[in-house]
Parts: C-alpha cells; sequence; structure tokens
C-alpha cells in the first residue's frame, strides 16, 4: 500500500490525508485534502464499495486531486478534496454514521468542506450539518442552493455545444445521436434537456428501474451498461463512474466527442493523448462538470446565494470549454492536458499573491 499511495501523495503534492474510524458506527473513511492554494479545500462526500480500503483511498484521493483543478479552471476560490464512506449507501448508511463523519469534518476546523456526492443525497447533508457548520450543498430551507444535479447537467450540454461547434461547425444538438451512460442525479436532468433539444438518446444504468422510467417518459432507446460505450453516436456522455475510457474500452468507441459528467473519465491522462490521435474531441470531465460546483458555492460570494448569477456563471462553461479547445490547438496539445495547463495558471498565481 505504502508504495501506490505514499508515491501518489508525493506527486502529486497532497496536503494532508485523514483516515477516519468509529467502531460504533460502522464508520471507514478517509478525507483527502490536496490544496488549500485558492481557498479551503472542498469536494463532495461519497460513499460507495470498494473492493479493497487501498482503492477508496486512491479514489478520494484521484478525485480531490480532480476537485482542485475543476475549482482552478472555474474561477471558483477553493482548493480541492474529496471524502470516501467506505459502505454500501443502501445497506450501511445511518444517521448515526453520517452525523460521526460530520464530527471528523468539523474537526478539521474548516480546511475542508463537502456536499453531496455518489452514494450521498440532500438529506444526508442536512443530517451532517447537525455536526458541522462546513457543508455547502445543502437544500434551500438551510441557506443552500437546493439540488444541483441540473446546474450541472447544463454545465455539460454547454461544453458538449462548444464541442460540436468545434466538429461540425454548428453548436445544435438536434438530431445529433448521444450514448448517455447513467441517469442518476445528473444523467436524468441531462437526459431530459438533451431530449428536449432534439438529440436522439439511446441511454444505460445499472438500474434497471431508471431506464424503464426513461423508455416510458421520454421514448427513448436503451442498451446494457457494458455496451453503452461502444454504440454508434455523435457523441458518447459518461455520466456515471470514472476510468471509462481506458485499455479495453478506448480502441471500441465510436464517436466523434466524448463529453460527459462523470468524474475521472480517463483511467490514465495518456489515454486523453490516445482520443485526440484517433480524432476525438475530449471535454475534460472538470471543465465540463463543473456546472454544480459553480452554482452551489455562489452563496459563498458577497451577499449569500443568487439563484441568477449563478445560473449565468454556470452558462459560461461553453466560453470556457471554447477557450480551451483554441488553447489545445494553439499549443499542439491534447485537450486534457490543455485543461491541466489552465487549472495551474490560475494555482500558480495564488501562490504567488501568497508570497508577496
Amino acid at each position: 500500500m505504502k508504495g501506490r499511495i505514499f508515491e501518489y501523495l508525493e506527486k502529486y503534492s497532497f496536503r494532508k490525508v485523514v483516515l477516519c474510524h468509529n467502531a460504533d458506527v460502522g464508520l471507514k473513511a478517509v478525507i483527502a485534502i490536496h490544496s488549500t492554494d485558492l481557498g479551503p479545500a472542498c469536494g463532495g462526500l461519497r460513499m460507495w464499495t470498494y473492493e479493497t480500503e487501498e482503492d477508496a483511498i486512491m479514489d478520494a484521493l484521484r478525485l480531490g486531486r480532480g476537485m482542485t483543478y475543476k475549482y482552478a479552471a472555474a474561477g471558483v476560490n477553493l482548493g480541492g478534496g474529496k471524502a470516501v464512506i467506505i459502505g454500501d449507501p443502501k445497506t450501511q448508511k445511518t444517521e448515526a454514521l453520517i452525523r460521526a463523519m460530520g464530527r471528523f469534518i468539523q474537526s478539521l476546523n474548516g480546511e475542508y468542506r463537502t456536499g453531496e456526492d455518489v452514494g450521498t443525497t440532500l438529506d444526508d447533508m442536512e443530517v451532517l450539518y447537525q455536526e458541522t457548520e462546513h457543508v455547502i450543498t445543502l437544500p434551500e430551507y438551510c441557506g443552500g442552493a437546493g439540488n444541483i444535479g441540473p446546474a450541472t447537467a447544463l454545465g455539460v450540454q454547454q461544453a458538449m455545444k462548444a464541442c460540436a461547434q468545434e466538429v461540425w461547425g454548428s453548436d445544435s444538438l438536434k438530431g445529433r445521436t448521444i450514448a448517455l451512460q447513467g441517469l442518476g442525479a445528473v444523467g436524468w436532468p441531462a437526459l431530459e434537456g438533451l431530449v428536449k433539444e432534439g438529440a436522439r438518446v439511446t441511454v444505460a444504468d445499472i438500474d434497471e428501474a431508471k431506464v424503464e422510467r426513461a423508455r416510458r417518459e421520454l421514448a427513448v432507446k436503451e442498451v446494457p451498461p457494458a455496451v453503452i460505450h461502444a454504440q454508434p453516436c455523435d457523441i458518447y456522455g459518461p455520466y456515471a463512474l470514472g476510468a471509462v475510457i481506458n485499455d479495453s474500452t478506448i480502441s471500441e468507441l465510436r464517436c466523434r466527442i466524448v463529453c460527459g459528467s462523470a468524474n475521472n473519465q480517463l483511467a490514465e491522462e495518456r489515454h486523453g493523448t490516445i482520443l485526440q490521435e484517433r480524432g476525438v474531441l475530449y471535454a475534460p470531465d472538470y471543465i465540463a462538470n463543473a456546472g454544480g460546483t459553480i452554482f452551489d458555492t455562489d452563496r459563498m460570494q458577497k451577499g449569500g446565494f443568487n439563484r441568477e448569477r449563478a445560473w449565468r456563471n454556470v452558462a459560461r462553461i461553453r466560453d470556457r470549454m471554447t477557450e480551451l479547445i483554441a488553447m489545445s490547438k494553439r499549443e499542439k496539445v491534447p485537450t486534457w492536458l490543455a485543461a491541466d495547463r489552465l487549472a495551474e495558471q490560475r494555482l500558480q498565481m495564488a501562490r504567488h499573491l501568497r508570497m508577496i
């Protein structure tokens, strides 16, 4: 374990990793704080089953680093972090477990702030809020922005439009074929938005009830999750878990654009380079999926949460994606590397200002 995890910590200059354990409530968790250069580290609280504890730690590390780059590239003054609870959210999540996690977060004195993620809900955040003030994602009646899934979905759709403009010379998604993987908190509003736009969507999800609802209400085509990435389409949209662009899947892609909301879509950075070499335009996930983050953290700006301002800033993801594509072409680098450079420029600026 040491060889892999500590090597990763050193390579990417992590600030802190905290292991959380409370046997009385069955809590095993990790909080990964990557950077606080731009502000307190912030990232969602995920609850998931992992094959090994090492896998859980590495997931938190990868996601935490991704949040640093997401906030930096989006112009949000927060650092990057992530928290992961090991366990099945359907069978092992309890009020006591969530509250115990809240106490661990509170013990960090604001160095890490959190919100909902895969396996957690707004209701969980409200429970967490009883133990710690450092919760960003909250229901509206608690002073938060409420459900942020639609904002994330809108942001991805704006990124798709920027990519479509580059590939086909038109930003319209009408008539475009889209393979949408995952019908969760972001995937479902994404599906609704794409259908409204006139796109032809094929869906896949491990939850058959969600797929049946999509067939019934929106008359979309469905395929098994194992083959959604290989569908002939204009755009492949990963909206579930990460690492879906990997050695096994990359040669099976039959699309011109990869653009979705899932975090860490590339199993390795080299896969983003391979996409470029194959003529597939990749929208870096932390650029495309920043809408929820932008919307959610608006309440930290002066004057508190302003819904109109928040939606306006989410829509600017299209401009950011257009800027990124231009930078990629100008510097002759893959889009994933252009995105990293964009974020690193802002992080470097923050470090410089601290030294003045």
